[in-house]
């Protein structure tokens, strides 16, 4: 299972929307394709924006940097 879990993950990436406007992330589906690909970033070599000392796989430091706050989901206008 995966900690934290994706409804904990989309409610830290529409944290930042305004009542009203449509959320950035509204599936399971665009939070796995964002870890994803900051995973990939990570095994080619991107410095982790998190301490890694207690998590060593590239996709546990992307959900990580994720619910953090470290990096962003941007929308299709942004």
């Amino acid at each position: 299972m995966l900690h934290p879990s994706y409804s904990d993950l989309m409610k830290v990436v529409n944290s930042e929307v305004e009542p009203g406007e449509a959320p950035v992330v509204n599936s399971r589906y665009s939070i796995v394709m964002a870890t994803s690909k900051r995973a990939r970033q990570i095994i080619a070599g991107e410095e982790p924006l998190i301490n890694t000392r207690n998590v060593s796989k590239p996709l546990s430091v992307a959900v990580e940097e994720l619910n953090q706050g470290k990096i962003k989901i941007l929308s299709d206008e942004e």
